[in-house]
């Protein structure tokens, strides 16, 4: 159960508290990002690599109009890292189903394992870090992260969500 008072004095957080949180979320980014950064500089890749693989992990067979709505880059970015991707073996991009136009997104054999090696030093922190908060903060933690996401990021999120996978 959460404590009244301390849920009140939550709601009026000073500047320094606010600059204080803002400073943990960047420290614990570079800490979430660090191993999968080593891994994808050993590969000549970065992050949008990354969360290319994440996504058409997620939701295999994802066109590239729907991918670059959840990444919020430019065409010609994501243009740039899924050529890469798919020269290095990783991706696979076939022709819709019912619209020929259309791309189809899936991770090759190999583009499953390395997403995996990303994926799993990340689970292990989150893992880590949420054994040690407890299952209120977590729930807490979630509610704090979705309320920062604006209204079309947070609808992506709750679809993958609802997804199931």
């Amino acid at each position: 159960m959460s404590d009244p008072i301390r849920s009140e004095n939550l709601l009026y957080l000073t500047d320094e508290q606010l600059r204080q949180g803002i400073e943990a979320m960047y420290f614990a980014y570079r800490g979430f990002t660090a191993d999968p950064d080593r891994i994808l500089e050993s590969l000549a890749y970065g992050r949008a690599h990354h969360r290319a693989i994440h996504f058409i992990n997620r939701a295999p067979g994802t066109t590239v109009t729907n991918l670059l709505d959840i990444l919020g880059v430019t065409k010609q970015s994501l243009n740039r890292v899924l050529r890469t991707l798919i020269e290095d073996g990783l991706v696979e991009s076939r022709v819709g189903t019912s619209d020929r136009r259309e791309r189809n997104l899936y991770l090759t054999d190999d583009g499953t394992a390395l997403e995996h090696r990303l994926s799993d030093s990340q689970r292990g922190r989150l893992r880590a870090a949420f054994r040690e908060a407890g299952p209120e903060d977590v729930a807490g933690f979630r509610r704090v992260l979705e309320a920062m996401m604006e209204g079309e990021m947070k609808r992506q999120y709750k679809s993958l969500r609802e997804s199931g996978k």
